[in-house]
């Protein structure tokens, strides 16, 4: 996977794409410190990891400048957001998660509210980074009264 941010810095860096290519050296900067405090060459799992890191600081980022009024940092957030999105297995949708929830609740016998967190750790030792965890938390919590 790293070689394939790589390339894709080199192909930026050809086609003058200022946003991608800060974005990518940023990744590869954060995979490189991993690397380091790891003493060994991280694995796909823990590139991974990084990158989920990255997309969650992202979202966060955007969640504050959209409550700060300042939509024009917003939307760059939302730019790096869309790249580093690209190197993830596509998440499941919303009724993807509800149906999985819901199997979970069945499965497990799961009844009251005070389950959500046993659904949730079902769910995301199930579905490991391919599940937005907050939305998920949601669904559930309307799921189980």
């Amino acid at each position: 996977m790293r070689a394939r941010i790589e390339s894709d810095l080199k192909s930026a860096l050809k086609a003058g794409e200022k946003r991608r290519v800060g974005t990518l050296r940023l990744l590869l900067s954060s995979l490189q410190n991993e690397r380091i405090g790891a003493g060994r060459e991280l694995t796909d799992g823990e590139i991974e990891a990084v990158i989920r890191r990255a997309v969650k600081q992202r979202r966060e980022s955007i969640d504050q400048y959209t409550k700060g009024g300042r939509e024009d940092l917003a939307r760059a957030e939302a730019e790096e957001l869309a790249l580093l999105e690209a190197y993830l297995p596509a998440g499941l949708s919303d009724s993807e998660v509800e149906a999985e929830i819901r199997r979970i609740i069945d499965e497990k016998g799961f009844a009251a509210s005070r389950d959500v967190g046993l659904v949730m750790k079902e769910l995301m030792a199930a579905h490991r980074g391919r599940v937005d965890g907050k939305r998920a938390q949601e669904i559930a919590r309307r799921l189980l009264p």
